[in-house]
């Protein structure tokens, strides 16, 4: 990663170099097992083990995908109690109950009055909350893609330690990332070495014109995302609707 930093044409690299976002080619100082032991504590279950090498061995966020991979603290005296939202089962499939239920949604012209439309539409809305915040149950949020797109680790059931992207912003739901090339689900390790080899080769590509640096000073403290708890409080960041 040093490495990259030093490469002729660094900044290039999608997400790298971002006023205010950008990762930078910096990583945070790795967790001590003590540490990683207290988030799953507080998490209430065990991370998927290629993340869990990752934070013990290559560091606690900073480079990576996109805007780089989200800060992964231990919880202080400070955080919010957690909610079990990552410790959930995973239900994929509330993808397409999600779908169903929006084509499903109640139109006045069906009902005699307003007062029934309106409870048709309330008991509706309801339901539609509850699918939407289910989608995201069982899972780490990890980066942000941007415009509202983020990237999902999976924690719980059979498709552990997969990525997944957080598409709901534009109404598609919860979908599994896929690489060029590879079928099948993704794990942690592929989608950030996919990432990396990406990274190393447009770093050092000086046989093309680079295309023009924006002029900014970046704040490498700053998130891309709303704080909010990681899937369960305030140890990271997360789009909203996943505590």
């Amino acid at each position: 990663m040093l490495a990259l930093r030093n490469a002729p044409r660094w900044w290039v690299v999608s997400g790298a170099d971002f006023p205010g976002y950008g990762h930078n080619f910096e990583l945070l100082p790795v967790l001590t097992a003590d540490q990683l032991r207290a988030v799953e504590r507080w998490l209430g279950t065990e991370l998927p083990e290629e993340y869990r090498t990752f934070l013990l061995q290559v560091g606690a966020g900073g480079a990576g995908p996109d805007y780089g991979l989200f800060p992964m603290q231990p919880p202080g005296p400070d955080t919010p109690p957690a909610t079990g939202h990552c410790a959930l089962p995973f239900r994929p499939e509330l993808t397409a109950e999600l779908d169903a239920h929006e084509w499903a949604e109640p139109r006045r012209a069906d009902y005699p009055d307003d007062d029934a439309f309106a409870a048709a539409f309330a008991s509706w809305d309801a339901r539609h909350g509850e699918l939407y915040e289910a989608l995201s149950e069982g899972t780490l949020c990890i980066s942000s893609q941007g415009c509202a797109y983020y990237t999902l680790l999976v924690a719980t059931g059979p498709r552990r330690g997969t990525i997944w992207e957080d598409v709901r912003t534009v109404g598609e739901g919860v979908v599994p990332v896929e690489l060029r090339g590879k079928p099948g689900h993704v794990s942690f390790a592929e989608w950030y070495l996919n990432w990396l080899e990406h990274a190393e080769r447009r770093a050092w590509d000086t046989t093309t014109a680079p295309p023009p640096r924006l002029q900014f000073t970046s704040d490498r403290r700053q998130e891309p995302s709303r704080e909010a708890a990681n899937s369960d409080g305030g140890i990271a960041r997360q789009p909203p609707g996943s505590a």
